[in-house]
């Protein structure tokens, strides 16, 4: 089975200005996501980088590890998804040659990613699983604290009958979290990541389900990696 590592690292970024080169517990945010594909098993020559960054590209060509190619402006922009840097990346080896079975997505933005994370993740793939998605429990329920507006205005519980009077006697919800993707290549090719009708769940927990949005998040990110030992 053939494995493509794919790190998007785009360069543009609002909420933390320079975010996949600032230094992250001493080196580079996008180098852990580097080490930990490494670490997980990856060639070098499997794993890519997609940016559309001279910085970024440099940084990591610095750090040993080549980048195939600088990704097309139309998708570095604010509004392109994930799903077409993806299928940009699979074209691109595939005009070479290098078929993929597997595209492993690694967000630079969850470095409290572990080594484990995505070798569990990829274990529980299957020929019949179009992805295997990291989650962490939703910090809301539907069943139990999430509520909707009726026409009135008024609030009313957004799933069932509002009977359950505690967390935990309601059905657990989760919500991805950023950090793992392992999705069958052929899949991709024939629809998009939200469409796949076999999606599952590799649940990590909510302490390291962190996504680096904001400054607050990078704070919040490093003490928990400090804490945490990572």
């Amino acid at each position: 089975m053939k494995i493509l590592y794919l790190i998007p690292a785009r360069g543009g970024s609002k909420g933390i200005p320079g975010k996949n080169i600032k230094p992250f517990m001493g080196k580079p945010l996008i180098c852990h996501a580097i080490d930990q594909a490494r670490a997980a098993g990856a060639d070098d020559c499997d794993i890519c980088v997609s940016t559309d960054s001279d910085e970024i590209m440099k940084t990591v060509e610095d750090y040993g590890l080549k980048v195939p190619f600088k990704r097309p402006a139309h998708l570095a922009t604010d509004t392109a998804g994930s799903y077409g840097v993806i299928l940009h990346a699979l074209e691109w080896y595939g005009e070479k040659g290098d078929d993929y079975d597997l595209v492993v997505l690694l967000q630079t933005t969850s470095p409290l990613r572990t080594v484990s994370d995505i070798r569990e993740a990829i274990a529980l793939w299957t020929p019949e699983t179009d992805m295997v998605v990291s989650v962490c429990e939703a910090a809301t329920n539907p069943y139990y604290n999430a509520f909707e507006t009726d026409s009135e205005g008024n609030l009313h519980i957004s799933k069932g009958d509002g009977h359950y009077t505690r967390r935990q006697d309601a059905p657990k919800v989760w919500e991805y979290n950023g950090a793992v993707y392992v999705m069958k290549a052929e899949s991709l090719r024939r629809m998009p990541m939200s469409e796949f009708p076999v999606r599952r769940p590799y649940v990590m927990p909510a302490e390291r389900s962190v996504d680096l949005d904001t400054p607050a998040d990078w704070a919040r990110a490093e003490q928990a990696a400090q804490s945490l030992g990572l």
